[in-house]
């Protein structure tokens, strides 16, 4: 399962290895000294396959699978029993399939899990993409509803469903977390610590800043693997987290 507020600052950030080749990917994870979480996204998987979630494993590490799964339910499930049965210990699905397609997910992976061997996973559900921004969301999209009043109706969704969290934009943690207390887990991407650049990210935040307002786990990618000194960016954010731990 995702860990508890209490955990250590490296248990609570974690590295994404997009843009990397399978041997990148598994070179970096081995040479971040702490480094607990990363995620493998869809284009390492495309190029990888399972083979390499069972290397990360191999090597001590904890995998986020962010496939963010959406199809009709029967579908989704088992894409979901495989995902957990692979050892992924966070897997997305995207919200909006349903409340059914969320449901036969939860159960398959749990079933997936347990007919492996390995811990069961977390579901997060997708709600909005940190790419969006709400004027496009509403002119492409058709949806009239403001990105927070969205992204509050898709995690209520998936909560009910019984999905253990969700992945929104750090500017949506603080009410989420309002209505969803912990252990529900929330996962923040578009983490930018001060001085990095923004890029394609809309929706964006600071790490301390993101967990004092209520996230569980940061994703964090470029900020640390386009470093010159990736093990010092790693420690610097986890520096960034121990002071707020401390803090508290």
């Amino acid at each position: 399962m995702a860990p508890s507020l209490a955990s250590g600052p490296a248990d609570r950030i974690i590295v994404a290895l997009d843009g990397m080749d399978p041997e990148q990917a598994l070179r970096f994870a081995a040479q971040v000294d702490g480094l607990r979480w990363v995620k493998v996204g869809l284009e390492l998987f495309v190029q990888a396959g399972p083979e390499v979630v069972a290397r990360l494993r191999e090597q001590g590490l904890r995998v986020f699978l962010d496939l963010k799964f959406h199809d009709i339910p029967a579908t989704k499930a088992g894409a979901c029993r495989r995902a957990a049965a692979l050892g992924a210990e966070l897997i997305t699905v995207h919200a909006c399939a349903g409340s059914e397609a969320l449901k036969t997910a939860q159960a398959a992976a749990v079933e997936g899990a347990q007919s492996a061997g390995v811990p069961t996973p977390t579901l997060l559900a997708v709600t909005v993409l940190t790419s969006w921004e709400e004027q496009r969301l509403q002119r492409e999209l058709a949806i009239q509803q403001s990105i927070g009043e969205r992204v509050a109706a898709l995690a209520q969704l998936s909560a009910t469903a019984g999905i253990g969290g969700c992945v929104c934009s750090p500017l949506e943690a603080a009410a989420l977390r309002a209505q969803h207390p912990v252990p529900f887990a929330l996962v923040t991407p578009g983490i930018r610590p001060k001085g990095v650049a923004v890029g394609d990210q809309a929706r964006v935040m600071g790490p301390a800043e993101a967990i004092a307002a209520g996230a569980s786990q940061l994703v964090i990618g470029r900020p640390i693997t386009n470093a010159e000194d990736p093990c010092a960016a790693f420690a610097g954010c986890c520096a960034q987290l121990q002071g707020l731990i401390d803090a508290h």
